[in-house]
């Protein structure tokens, strides 16, 4: 069988899709974490509850006033339970008025 020549040009194919959905604009940045509250989210992969209570330390040494929501408070965004957590997070954020989140760990 003889091989084709191809002059150095292959047929490829674009492994994406196009996309579904519009990207929005982000939430504006904060300007500072002093005073806020910072949601814990984490998925139970890798060691989080050590990296948390470092995070936490650190923040609370360098913003006055910061609190943190702990990650237990919220259980794990990736397993089993996944969708029911998620779909439940908009309200557990307003529940505990959640400023910002930090999300981690093999999130």
């Amino acid at each position: 069988m003889p091989i084709k020549a191809n002059d150095g040009y292959y047929e490829v194919v674009w492994p994406r899709s196009p996309r579904q959905i519009a990207s929005k604009a982000l939430a504006p940045r904060l300007q500072t974490l002093e005073g806020k509250t910072i949601a814990e989210l984490w998925s139970y992969v890798y060691r989080g509850d050590e990296v948390y209570a470092w995070l936490e330390e650190a923040l609370k040494a360098r913003f006055p006033g910061v609190r943190f929501v702990n990650w237990r408070e919220f259980g794990c965004i990736h397993g089993n339970e996944e969708r029911e957590v998620l779909a439940a997070l908009p309200q557990r954020l307003k529940q505990f008025g959640v400023d910002a989140a930090v999300s981690a760990m093999g999130c």
